[in-house]
């Protein structure tokens, strides 16, 4: 079986994902991922997770490093490595702005730079159990773990979708999670992973490159995309960084024609313009031999990791998330 994962960000309670992931292991998912969100503690689902399975890779996709301290974060992915028996991966970035600041209330400024720092202080306090560090965003006097970790390097993988910050990716990362993200910028991705890594004289092939996306699947193409309608005219298009992706993808008057929308509170105006065509670019939409070829070419394009994030709501969700996930690992 080709590597996938699957990430899990909405629709379910948090004993209903930890269910998930031990049915991803049954199926043969390399890995299974908590979205940094408002669906429960990333830490607390993923520790539940590894009690309950043996082989499944356990990562947080992602967790956001300006909402909690880089010392934190550290014990916590310990922990989880601990009890997984060293399956985590820590999935970092810096979010985005309109959640910090709207959502958390905590400043957002320099996020690379901020990134570079948090990173250094995890993998130097994993290594030594001690850390003092004077950066130019995070100062620390002094911190020290009361406990040793299993292991004293643990994989981070880091969220990325601007250029400069892929090239930080390859410089600095074990592997890099992008999102929302075209075939095209897809490879042009990998291309800046790659000049990253070269220039700080790694190879490329030591950057693990994966991919989320928003997962909808139906035996009717029509029907997943009114699925996943829902999703992008209230999560994605109030972001920029991926209102982004879409205007370079040849779509900028009907995303500010979305925005603007949701703007004003019209949810069934936003959700009506958003054509076909933009849902089958960014997202995993239709049957299930529809994903199977867009993962196909996704991973012709460089992605390594596909990693799946099904969309679902209702007193079914869970039903749903295994049928999509039997979906996604199905041969056409």
């Amino acid at each position: 079986m080709e590597r996938i994962g699957v990430e899990f960000v909405a629709g379910l309670q948090p004993n209903e994902i930890v269910e998930c992931v031990k049915y991803a292991e049954e199926l043969g998912y390399e890995s299974a991922w908590m979205a940094e969100g408002h669906s429960g503690d990333q830490f607390s689902i993923l520790t539940a997770c590894a009690l309950q399975t043996e082989r499944i890779l356990l990562g947080t996709g992602i967790s956001v490093v300006f909402v909690r301290s880089a010392p934190t974060v550290a014990m916590a992915a310990a922990c989880v490595d601990q009890f997984s028996g060293g399956r985590f991966i820590l999935g970092l970035a810096s979010g985005h702005r309109e959640m910090v600041e709207g959502e958390h209330g905590i400043r957002y400024h320099r996020p690379i730079q901020h990134v570079r720092e948090y990173v250094q202080i995890v993998r130097g306090l994993l290594r030594d159990g001690e850390i003092r560090y004077s950066g130019e965003q995070i100062k620390i006097e002094n911190f020290d773990l009361w406990f040793k970790p299993l292991r004293k390097s643990i994989p981070v993988y880091l969220g990325a979708v601007n250029p400069r910050m892929l090239e930080v990716c390859g410089e600095i990362a074990d592997g890099v999670m992008l999102t929302h993200i075209t075939v095209e910028k897809a490879r042009e991705a990998v291309e800046q992973i790659e000049t990253g890594a070269r220039l700080a004289g790694r190879q490329p092939e030591e950057v693990d490159i994966s991919a989320m996306w928003g997962c909808c699947v139906a035996d009717d193409r029509d029907e997943a995309r009114e699925r996943y309608r829902d999703y992008l005219a209230l999560y994605p298009i109030r972001l920029a960084r991926y209102r982004r992706i879409m205007v370079e993808a040849g779509f900028e008057r009907e995303v500010e024609a979305i925005k603007l929308a949701n703007e004003e509170g019209d949810i069934n105006l936003a959700r009506s313009l958003v054509p076909d065509e933009l849902i089958d670019l960014i997202g995993l939409v239709g049957t299930p031999d529809d994903i199977t070829r867009r993962i196909q070419e996704y991973r012709e394009a460089g992605v390594g990791l596909p990693i799946v994030a099904p969309l679902v709501d209702g007193p079914m969700a869970m039903e749903q998330v295994k049928w999509m996930m039997r979906a996604c690992v199905s041969s056409p």
